[in-house]
């Protein structure tokens, strides 16, 4: 059993009917902004946005609860244009449900200027500037702009312009440029990036926008020594293991070719190897890596492949003829 204490108060109030508290079809986020609005004192130009915030209500819920307003006929919108040619929004909002037609009368009736938001004092155009050029009959006289100046500036310049035949050169510069690389070089490095694409199915799909500046950077790697096979190997290497996708081919071929190294120097005639490799050997045969070794005669197999090898001479029989080093 529920009991109930009404007070009646004596200030600050608005008189609602029950239809509109209790509609069946407005939720109360709908309820709660049509009873602040009528609320609001006469003359009040609150908009129902700025009245949801003040109620708390999010937007998702202003905008369903604007919805149902305007279906059920209890708010009514329409676009103006003011005095200045801006546009703005009417809102009414009725205690009693109204007609489109019954909505327009009211608006019509309301002066557009009672509308602060639709007042904008009328901008007075600033005077204009003249345009640039010679001057008209009566008009004022502008300065030369987009053109050559009438007077030689030679004689106002720090660093005149060479004239022919005063011992400065006429035509093309003779120093080095960081011009794009020679024919040839261009033509072998756009061969090589053509050939990407059959190195490995992740670079099967580089993008076409990006083969020049692929082939630019693969011009450097040739300019500085660099063959193709170097290239190729270099990009083989910065590729991802197996099964790992490559989602821009393009991008991971410009990271790895961006920056050119240094061309591997061969040895010197006389140099000597430390002191740990000093007499060693590097085996001909199969190896994944270069295998190094200490002969005991001039045998050029290691140990290894020398068992595997029957022909191969043996410079003391009954012993290991060599000793691999890791």
């Amino acid at each position: 059993m529920i009991y109930r204490n009404v007070i009646a108060p004596s200030h600050a109030f608005t008189q609602f009917s029950h239809e509109l508290i209790r509609h069946p079809r407005l939720s109360s986020d709908a309820v709660r902004l049509l009873t602040w609005q009528l609320s609001l004192p006469h003359g009040a130009r609150e908009s129902l946005s700025k009245t949801a915030e003040r109620a708390r209500i999010g937007a998702c819920a202003f905008s369903r609860a604007k919805r149902q307003l305007k279906e059920e006929g209890f708010v009514h919108e329409r676009r103006v244009q003011g005095s200045g040619g801006h546009w703005g929004t009417q809102q009414l909002v009725s205690n009693t449900p109204l007609t489109s037609d019954e909505a327009t009368k009211l608006l019509a009736r309301t002066p557009l200027l009672a509308c602060a938001n639709l007042v904008s004092p009328q901008v007075v155009p600033s005077p204009r500037k003249p345009v640039a050029g010679a001057p008209t009959a009566g008009g004022p006289v502008t300065p030369h702009t987009g053109r050559h100046p009438k007077k030689d500036l030679q004689e106002d310049t720090s660093n005149p312009p060479p004239v022919a035949g005063e011992g400065a050169p006429v035509g093309p510069s003779t120093e080095p440029s960081d011009g794009p690389p020679s024919s040839p070089c261009r033509e072998e490095a756009r061969a090589l990036v053509g050939a990407l694409p059959l190195l490995s199915p992740a670079l099967r799909h580089i993008p076409h926008g990006m083969r020049d500046e692929l082939v630019r950077l693969a011009a450097r790697w040739l300019d500085a020594g660099h063959t193709s096979a170097d290239v190729h190997e270099h990009v083989l290497r910065g590729l991802p293991g197996t099964g790992t996708p490559v989602h821009r081919p393009g991008g991971l071929v410009r990271y790895l070719l961006r920056d050119v190294p240094p061309l591997a120097l061969p040895p010197q005639p006389g140099s000597r190897l430390s002191a740990r490799l000093e007499g060693t050997r590097e085996c001909s045969g199969s190896h994944i890596q270069p295998m190094l070794f200490r002969p005991l005669a001039d045998e050029t197999l290691c140990s290894e492949c020398a068992t595997h090898t029957p022909n191969q001479p043996s410079a003391v029989p009954g012993r290991e003829n060599a000793r691999a080093l890791s």
